[in-house]
């Protein structure tokens, strides 16, 4: 694996370690040069972190219970213009007290990054791809899935 594929996975990974630790705001810097794309409204990181504050469901511990798995990862890569673009599938499961482990979403990511001041960075993400859904009840807060009432972000 080259060391740009090698950088592009582990900003995937980072993103999902830090939503299932509860470090929204990590999760969210890792978007600070990019739109993403909800279907209801296209936000910048600041938005992003405003959406992700409002419908996820937070537990005692400090962190939603979750654990994304990021598979299956196809990277189209150009070195020389410092673009890329990857496709990737992503799990959720999540167990919580009275709430035994289990699949409760399941999906894909379309990703376009850049590499700025030397490193890769997310600069788009496309988060309309929820394929199947389990029971969100202890992880989504209820209404949540709907179109916020105004546009955030940029």
């Amino acid at each position: 694996m080259s060391t740009s594929a090698l950088d592009i996975c582990n900003l995937l990974f980072r993103y999902a370690e830090a939503i299932d630790e509860g470090r929204l705001e990590d999760a969210a810097a890792l978007f600070r040069h990019a739109r993403v794309e909800t279907g209801a409204a296209t936000l910048d990181a600041t938005g992003l972190l405003a959406l992700w504050r409002r419908i996820l469901i937070i537990h005692p511990c400090g962190a939603p219970r979750t654990r994304h798995l990021i598979t299956n990862p196809i990277l189209d890569i150009d070195e020389a213009a410092g673009t890329a673009r990857a496709r990737s599938c992503y799990t959720v499961l999540q167990g919580t007290e009275g709430f035994p482990l289990q699949v409760i979403a399941s999906g894909r990511y379309f990703d376009r990054f850049a590499r700025i001041d030397g490193a890769w960075q997310f600069v788009e993400r496309d988060y309309r791809h929820l394929d199947f859904t389990g029971d969100l009840s202890r992880h989504l807060h209820a209404g949540s899935l709907r179109p916020p009432r105004a546009t955030q972000g940029g």
